[in-house]
């Protein structure tokens, strides 16, 4: 077999988010900069998140966005106080790409588009010396800890470096690059890779739906609803929205808003009930007043139609749902009409989710997320433990996490 080996300043492994903004704070600071990737070229995922509109960030208080990264929190937040949201926009600024604010607090590029914002972010780079290697896939160590091999269109190559930044991203979307084969390496230098699971997912039902609920609901949105979880210590988790019903359950955003802790409930338990509010923007006491007034000759579904507003999926949903006998004692069907409950059985496959939980722990890490057991080597972006809910804060931390390597990766060692 053939190797080619080369001898380089620092290299970064991944060109995702994170990687790419590693990638700029060591040009900054100086240094000499190789980039390899395995797909044919950069930032694939970033394109796929700017085809419904480039989330950047989100607007909201320091204090409100930590607080999304949950559990995380403390390890995450440092990476914000050092690129936060205002700092994330004045940095696309400075690409040409201007921002907004939408009604929902969520930030976005002006013309709703990634491709100008990642061509002028690689023109940049370019500019600034870093060097692209694509089609270039990391396949394990070479001599020592800062030597990595790499199968190559020309075969195999094994570069040495200073300095490495690893950002492989996690195991969602793993036609884009992302598919969890690094675990094994960092496994073989003795790191324990916390599994990779799915997050932001969406969930099959415990009990199939039937052949003419799915037939005629799969992909139709339930909106202006509220979901409902209850969280083992603390207030239940509760929050409007909508989501979309699938051929095997449910999905969408305020699925995935919640998905963290219906995954965790289900691991814990085999099962997770979820609670829907059909109608949150009405009180309980005028739920129930509806329901049983007098219907006369109509039929139940006029009626509900008529009074509240259900129907379409929202009724069929309750016909899936509930026992028949629900459906003759109006405070029974009113109560549930406040909240629905739904059994799910378990998560989506983390190939198909918008990202993944799991990870390198952060005691395998220190401030710089340099690895305490390979000197020299930082890990960034997905492959971290921590998770967050879409809206523009798994790609700020992202990008954090990307800059806060990069600086650490920066400092030459001795």
């Amino acid at each position: 077999m053939t190797v080619t080996t080369s001898s380089c300043d620092a290299i970064v492994v991944g060109g995702g988010p994170a990687g790419l903004m590693a990638a700029e704070a060591l040009a900054q600071a100086g240094r000499q900069v190789d980039l390899y990737d395995a797909m044919p070229s950069v930032g694939r995922k970033l394109l796929l998140a700017g085809k419904g509109g480039l989330n950047l960030t989100h607007s909201e208080p320091f204090d409100a966005f930590a607080a999304r990264y949950g559990a995380r929190r403390e390890h995450v937040e440092p990476w914000l106080r050092a690129l936060d949201a205002e700092r994330l926009r004045t940095w696309a600024r400075a690409l040409g790409i201007e921002t907004f604010v939408g009604s929902s607090g969520r930030v976005f590029p002006r013309d709703l588009k990634a491709a100008p914002l990642l061509r002028a972010w690689l023109h940049r780079l370019r500019a600034q010396g870093v060097r692209f290697h694509m089609r270039h896939r990391w396949t394990g160590w070479g001599a020592g800890d800062r030597s990595l091999r790499f199968d190559a269109p020309a075969g195999v190559v094994e570069a040495g470096a200073d300095s490495i930044v690893l950002a492989l991203g996690g195991a969602s979307w793993p036609r884009l690059g992302s598919d969890g084969a690094w675990v094994a390496l960092l496994r073989e230098r003795g790191i324990e890779v916390q599994p990779l699971q799915p997050s932001n997912c969406g969930f099959d039902a415990a009990t199939p739906w039937s052949e003419l609920f799915r037939g005629r609901f799969a992909g139709q949105p339930l909106k202006n609803i509220a979901l409902e979880v209850d969280v083992p210590e603390g207030a239940p988790f509760r929050q409007p929205g909508e989501f979309v019903v699938t051929e095997t359950g449910i999905e969408g955003s305020l699925v995935y808003a919640a998905s963290a802790l219906v995954r965790d409930r289900i691991a814990a338990d085999g099962a997770a009930v979820v609670r829907i509010d059909l109608l949150p923007q009405r009180s309980a006491e005028f739920v129930a007043a509806e329901v049983a007034r007098p219907r006369g000759s109509r039929s139940l579904s006029t009626h509900l139609k008529s009074r509240l507003g259900i129907d379409g999926v929202k009724a069929a949903l309750l016909r899936e749902l509930l026992p028949r006998d629900v459906f003759g004692d109006a405070a029974r069907l009113a109560a549930a009409i406040k909240a629905l409950p739904l059994r799910l059985a378990r998560p989506r496959p983390v190939a198909e989710a918008i990202s993944s939980a799991g990870g390198v722990p952060f005691d395998a890490l220190d401030d710089g997320l340099m690895l305490r057991a390979m000197p020299g080597v930082h890990c960034a972006g997905e492959m971290l433990d921590w998770e967050a809910p879409t809206g523009g804060y798994l790609l700020t931390a992202c990008f954090a996490s990307g800059h806060v390597a990069g600086l650490a990766a920066s400092v030459r060692r001795g």
